[in-house]
């Protein structure tokens, strides 16, 4: 069993003149809620112990929680098309605040075969050196139809030997099965059952699946995102894919090229996309795919059914924008495949071609856990008590759902409240403001918070629908005065209809009418020009729902 140590905010043993200004604002954060040092440590990588806390609720509302800050999606040198090592990486990480990061390098016969088993070796070094920090090993998975997806695993003595074994017989790459047919679509569907047979066989402690840039590339259709999260196993999808630098105008002009999107998102539709998504769907809003950004559109969709279904943000890290290293020179004869891996890279000097920042530089998920550890990361996963910024837009920010004026302590996001009909509902929001520039030397600012409220409808007739028509803003608040900690209380009227809440937020700088309408959504993200699209200049926030079940 490896030893966790907590991570510096969250250890009263290290005096807080010893923490950057990050740091001691998220010690502020948890302090109230008694949760620092001992009590919030997990049993280790092999324990149990708090696993399931993060799903659990009580009939006074929901724990006080943590956010640990992680990053789900970070390439390696055990990735073809990356070229760090992971030394790199977890210095990187530990400059910029992450708690945890999961490496998930892409399927490919190179790792199937040797690549997954050394890069073991490498992680837990990784961890040995940095013990304040989570480092899940997972998978870049190419979706059988369709696009990629983060495979996450529970630390274990059986984690590589699914990884290679689901790498063989489940990937559309390694298996042939990219084209777009409905043999293919039901493969990744059986992908997903054989995941959660190793689960509840105990083969791994826990595994779960994520939908990554969904529509980069418009082939994820609205049936295979149904079809993967009704299998129980796919939780959710980013939010926001990662290579946000690729048009930030100063790298744009250094590289000579102006064809680049936020996010890569360059593309258009092809003989395997899904043709009901409109082309602006292959853009991202904000630096948000438009899967997400879109009210009233397709992760509204999905919520509409009733059903939770958590979006994330993370680096997606190749190559960083800037960075000066160059790939490593394989031995003569040898390749990515004959040996699993890339040489070390080594340094030129010299700006090299990249589109991503560094894990936490930029885009980061929040987790809400009451013990740190691998299971409470993925069980707060699974819960969806997430949230995520770009730009490090604020320190904190916890969302509850309760009746109104009662002493409840709310349910908070992820989670259901039921209430009877006609009940009077009060939204609380508690938000603590950036204390310190980011990591761009800006001091973030939020400017407003939008509600977001959609009515649960319940199954939808057709698979293939993105359009939830009964979800829009209903109200917009002005912060942009409010600094320190404050609280919102924002009445949510009486329950007539069961229904979800979202939170989403931005620093104000780019706003415009929602893709599908000023009535639905009047001051949304909008897209970039290309080759123009400053990303510490247009940053959001984004929440998962609360659910609120209404019975008659």
């Amino acid at each position: 069993m490896t030893e966790q140590q907590v991570p510096e905010w969250a250890d009263p043993d290290v005096p807080e003149e010893a923490l950057d200004p990050q740091g001691v604002s998220r010690r502020g954060l948890i302090r109230g809620a008694g949760l620092l040092g001992a009590g919030f440590a997990a049993a280790g990588i092999s324990g149990v112990a708090g696993a399931g806390e993060a799903a659990a609720s009580t009939s006074s509302g929901d724990p006080e929680l943590v956010y640990l800050v992680g990053d789900h999606h970070v390439h390696s040198r055990y990735s073809h098309d990356a070229k760090y090592d992971f030394t790199q990486h977890a210095q990187r990480g530990a400059q910029f605040g992450l708690d945890w990061m999961a490496f998930t390098e892409h399927s490919n016969f190179g790792h199937a075969d040797k690549g997954a088993a050394a890069e073991n070796a490498e992680v837990l070094k990784a961890r040995a050196e940095n013990p304040r920090m989570l480092i899940f090993q997972g998978l870049e998975w190419y979706i059988p139809a369709a696009e990629h997806g983060t495979l996450l695993v529970a630390p274990g003595p059986n984690n590589v030997a699914l990884l290679q074994q689901f790498e063989r017989e489940y990937d559309g790459k390694l298996t042939n099965r990219s084209g777009d047919t409905p043999e293919n679509e039901a493969h990744a569907v059986k992908a997903l059952r054989w995941l959660a047979a190793q689960k509840e066989s105990g083969f791994v402690d826990d595994v779960l699946v994520l939908a990554n840039h969904p529509l980069r590339l418009g082939i994820d259709s609205p049936h295979e995102l149904r079809a993967w999260r009704d299998s129980g196993m796919m939780i959710g999808m980013e939010g926001a894919p990662g290579s946000q630098g690729d048009a930030d105008p100063a790298w744009v002009a250094y590289r000579g090229t102006t064809n680049s999107q936020r996010g890569e998102y360059v593309n258009s539709p092809s003989a395997a996309s899904f043709p009901g998504y409109p082309n602006d769907a292959y853009r991202t809003y904000g630096g948000f795919d438009w899967a997400t950004a879109t009210v009233g559109g397709l992760w509204d969709a999905l919520l509409a059914e009733g059903k939770l279904f958590s979006i994330t943000s993370n680096s997606d890290n190749h190559r960083t924008i800037w960075d000066t290293w160059t790939d490593g020179v394989f031995p003569p004869g040898q390749n990515f495949d004959s040996l699993g891996w890339k040489p070390s890279p080594t340094d030129t000097g010299t700006p090299q071609a990249g589109s991503d920042f560094w894990p936490g530089q930029f885009s980061r998920t929040h987790v809400g856990v009451t013990k740190y550890g691998y299971l409470d990361v993925m069980a707060g996963l699974r819960a969806g008590r997430v949230w995520v910024d770009h730009g490090q837009l604020v320190d904190g920010i916890d969302v509850r759902v309760a009746p109104a004026g009662s002493s409840h302590r709310g349910v908070t996001l992820g989670g259901r409240l039921k209430v009877r009909r006609s009940e009077w509902l009060e939204l609380r929001v508690t938000v603590t403001t950036a204390t310190r520039p980011n990591f761009h030397g800006l001091l973030p600012q939020l400017a407003h918070l939008d509600v977001i409220r959609g009515v649960v409808t319940g199954t939808a007739p057709d698979k293939d629908s993105w359009r939830a028509p009964d979800t829009r803003v209903v109200e917009q608040i002005d912060v942009h005065r409010k600094t320190g900690t404050y609280t919102l209380r924002i009445p949510l009227g009486r329950a007539e209809r069961s229904h979800y809440v979202r939170l989403r937020g931005s620093d104000g700088r780019r706003n415009g009418p929602g893709y599908l309408g000023r009535q639905i959504d009047p001051a949304g993200p909008i897209q970039h020009p290309n080759g123009d699209g400053d990303p510490w200049l247009d940053t959001w926030l984004y929440t998962n729902p609360v659910f609120v079940d209404v019975s008659h």
